[in-house]
């Protein structure tokens, strides 16, 4: 969550947008052939997460977004676009927190082992300080969740 122009913005995308504008030295702007890299992640975890049915392929889905990225980071990483963090990471870094906390406390469910790519690359996300001094509580990452799953 950010304030900016007396006004409070909580999605990621827009305020790293407003971060680029601010501050366009150095550049958090992907190249255009990565600019996609891990789009569909969120909205995969999501209707997993929310998901009744477990023969649906919503966590098949899921898992192949997640292997994509894995593959992607094997070739190109650390970050999505080489040794520098962008714009696409600081996007997905919060959605993956998300994902990690919510599919854990809800469904028991973890990225596999075997996608060490992916491991390697959330560490490296969660451990930047300012992802540390802004991420939000557990508690409350579950709490924003729980409507959402019991509907």
């Amino acid at each position: 969550m950010l304030k900016f122009d007396e006004k409070w913005i909580t999605d990621s995308d827009v305020i790293v947008g407003i971060i680029e504008e601010k501050y366009p030295n150095p550049s958090l702007s992907p190249p255009p052939e990565i600019s996609s890299v891990g789009s569909k992640i969120f909205p995969s975890f999501v209707k997993f997460l929310k998901s009744k049915d477990p023969s649906d392929g919503s966590e098949q889905a899921l898992l192949n977004e997640l292997k994509a990225l894995d593959e992607h980071l094997k070739a190109k990483g650390p970050y999505v676009a080489g040794e520098n963090i962008c714009a696409v990471d600081l996007s997905l870094a919060p959605k993956l927190y998300h994902l990690e906390v919510a599919l854990g406390h809800f469904k028991g469910w973890t990225v596999p082992e075997s996608l060490s790519y992916f491991h390697d690359y959330v560490k490296l996300l969660f451990s930047r300080e300012s992802f540390q001094k802004t991420k939000a509580a557990k508690e409350h990452v579950i709490a924003g969740w729980e409507p959402k799953v019991n509907a």
